[in-house]
């Protein structure tokens, strides 16, 4: 299991895509706009499949399975 925290910016750091051996759970939790950015910089790399999410007032849960884009 790793942990990681990100800051939201608005600088695009572009990526090179980088094949998976296999699928990757993954959970990111916080701010809506926080939790959208990070999803959408996931799904230029890797393909996203959402599992499942979880909403409260001010942050939201979302369960995701990322595996190499073909």
């Amino acid at each position: 299991m790793w942990t990681a925290e990100f800051e939201p910016t608005q600088e695009w750091i572009p990526t090179d895509p980088l094949p998976l051996e296999g699928s990757v759970s993954a959970t990111i939790q916080g701010g809506y706009v926080a939790v959208d950015q990070l999803r959408e910089a996931l799904n230029v790399t890797f393909a996203v499949d959402e599992r499942g999410t979880a909403s409260g007032d001010q942050e939201q849960e979302v369960d995701l399975r990322l595996t190499s884009k073909r």
